[in-house]
């Protein structure tokens, strides 16, 4: 049986987005303690089971904050960013993604993948009628996700349209001191309608992200410029040093491993056909800190409070034409591979908790065999990521929820589901 009846778990994701809602509005004065206060004990079922929704229009009431209950809300009417989408949006150079220009082309026999960001200030919809006064790149938050092969050049053309002075800081082996995106060096901040071309090598490989690194650092990160870059590994460099991709040292190597290292490297680089078959998402964990009290008030992964919750569904996937929040749907005869970044703010650490499932995780992904095996729960430090990955090939069809194992973070928001067909 799915883990969860379709109509309750439509329940619980509507509950708790009309009361996080209701909370917050009409004005966003409200602290995060208040919110909790407002959603009573109601998110222990979240974790430890449903109650019926009343479908009370009175969010916050005694009455609605009983154990065990969840109701609902409707759907967001922003559509300028949509975290379905986003999920699976990588950025090779190809153009992908529209309001990200990009090029690919080689330069002194290495490849250069070259890209555009913009910093601008903008407002971005975190939750149903709430919005958060945002500076992002390119106009969204997460920025754009970049994925490059190991060796490569990135170029980053950076001009800054926002009101305040920003850079790009990559999360990468950067021998460059000038191109670190820091207020000391290089250009350092870059200033309102100035501009400046960062170049780094994509090195190593694994799951590493970008944020802007001027002064105060907490606010230009909490204010959503951040995104993730995706370096895959070289399946030649790997052949020739697979010791830098493993734990074993390079006297430990077998013929054996190193063909097993290659295969594995293959299925991560997106320009080889093993990668076809592995499901990827990116999944970044925020939080946004509405009334700037120095506490988040609502928590996602890519911005959207429960935007991989339940809405309405015909039990097969299928959802109603408009709906801005469904569960992510899993090919069961896939591999399934989730690049995880934390770059939550004013909380010191996020996590990640699968339903009737364990996973292996790749801190960082800096290697090709698992740092952890077996797991249902890793936690990450602000800016930690790794690579997750999981097996649905023996489960049944249905639903399987995955969030934080922070309850209250589940409560205000990062608590999703995954849907098996």
């Amino acid at each position: 049986m799915p883990s969860l009846d379709y109509s309750k778990a439509a329940d619980l994701t509507e509950t708790l987005e009309r009361r996080l809602a209701d909370s917050l509005d009409p004005d966003f004065t409200v602290s995060r303690r208040a919110v909790l206060g407002g959603l009573g004990l109601a998110g222990g079922a979240v974790l430890t089971g449903l109650g019926r929704a009343d479908g009370d229009p009175h969010a916050g009431s005694h009455e609605d904050s009983s154990h065990g209950k969840f109701g609902t809300v409707g759907e967001y009417r922003n559509l300028d960013f949509d975290p379905h989408d986003f999920l699976t949006q990588f950025n090779t150079g190809r153009g992908e993604q529209a309001n990200v220009p990009q090029d690919i082309y080689e330069e002194n026999g290495r490849t250069v993948r070259e890209f555009e960001f913009t910093a601008v200030d903008t407002t971005v919809t975190v939750a149903p009628g709430i919005e958060f006064p945002a500076w992002a790149y390119n106009g969204q938050v997460p920025g754009p996700t970049l994925r490059v092969v190991e060796g490569d050049l990135i170029r980053l053309k950076f001009s800054n349209f926002g009101r305040h002075a920003h850079t790009v800081h990559p999360h990468l082996r950067n021998l460059n001191p000038r191109m670190d995106g820091v207020p000391t060096n290089g250009p350092g901040v870059i200033d309102t309608d100035e501009s400046f071309t960062y170049e780094w090598i994509a090195q190593p490989a694994g799951s590493h992200f970008y944020h802007c690194h001027s002064l105060p650092l907490k606010e230009h990160i909490h204010r959503g410029l951040y995104g993730s870059i995706i370096v895959d590994p070289d399946p030649e460099r790997v052949a020739d040093r697979p010791e830098e991709y493993c734990e074993f040292h390079s006297s430990q190597i077998t013929d054996e491993l190193r063909e097993s290292l290659v295969a594995e490297a293959k299925t991560r680089n997106h320009e080889y056909p093993e990668n076809d078959a592995v499901n990827e998402m990116v999944m970044v964990m925020n939080g946004f800190d509405t009334n700037f009290d120095g506490d988040n008030e609502v928590y996602a992964v890519n911005t959207r409070a429960f935007a991989y919750g339940v809405g309405q569904t015909d039990g097969n996937g299928n959802w109603q034409a408009g709906e801005t929040k469904h569960p992510i749907q899993i090919d069961k005869t896939k591999r399934q591979r989730v690049y995880l970044l934390n770059i939550i703010e004013f909380d010191p650490i996020n996590s990640f908790h699968t339903h009737s499932q364990f996973f292996d995780y790749y801190d960082h992904g800096t290697t090709l065999t698992p740092t952890l095996k077996n797991v249902d729960t890793v936690m990450q430090s602000q800016a930690q990521r790794g690579i997750i990955e999981l097996d649905y090939s023996t489960h049944e069809s249905g639903l399987y929820m995955f969030h934080a194992h922070q309850s209250e973070f589940a409560e205000l928001g990062w608590m999703s589901f995954f849907e098996v067909v």
